[in-house]
């Protein structure tokens, strides 16, 4: 079995003019992971892994669930492939994962998140919200060639106030 824990950037800012991969988060993006993380907590693999884009505020909301769910630095990891807007850039990202992690935790960006959760998952979605997290569960022992996925939960901010 592999669990897949997508988990949207929280909501980021635009008040300064800086490039997209440098946006901060909002102060409600720390609320709203406070939130899903409290939500999530019970649900928490000990062995997860957190893979992150680099952007800002992609960095910033998986150092949130990092600390929140005390997953040890052997088990995070910054990869540049998952900067990507586009949902078959991101589920080559995730089959490149070795097969001894059983529970996989990403943080990325839309529209990239919203298409892997409808394509993988059984549940479809207009839109993943901000700080939006999805799990999916899969009967195999492989991350190549997900597909028939099981949708177990999503925990939305706006769903959990």
């Amino acid at each position: 079995m592999k669990k897949l824990i997508l988990v949207r950037h929280g909501k980021s800012s635009w008040k300064e003019d800086l490039p997209d991969d440098e946006r901060p988060l909002k102060k409600r993006a720390y609320k709203d992971a406070d939130l899903v993380i409290k939500a999530f907590s019970g649900f928490k693999d000990d062995q997860m892994t957190i893979w992150s884009s680099y952007a800002v505020r992609a960095l910033t909301t998986a150092k949130l669930f990092k600390e929140g769910l005390n997953i040890p630095d052997s088990r995070f990891e910054v990869k540049d492939d998952l900067y990507t807007f586009n949902g078959s850039q991101l589920l080559k990202v995730i089959e490149s994962c070795n097969d001894d992690i059983q529970t996989l935790m990403i943080f990325g960006h839309n529209p990239s998140m919203t298409s892997v959760v409808n394509r993988l998952g059984d549940q479809d979605f207009d839109n993943i919200p901000t700080t939006g997290l999805t799990m999916i569960e899969f009967e195999t022992n492989s991350w190549k060639g997900l597909k028939n996925g099981k949708t177990l939960l999503y925990l939305f901010p706006k769903n959990l106030k």
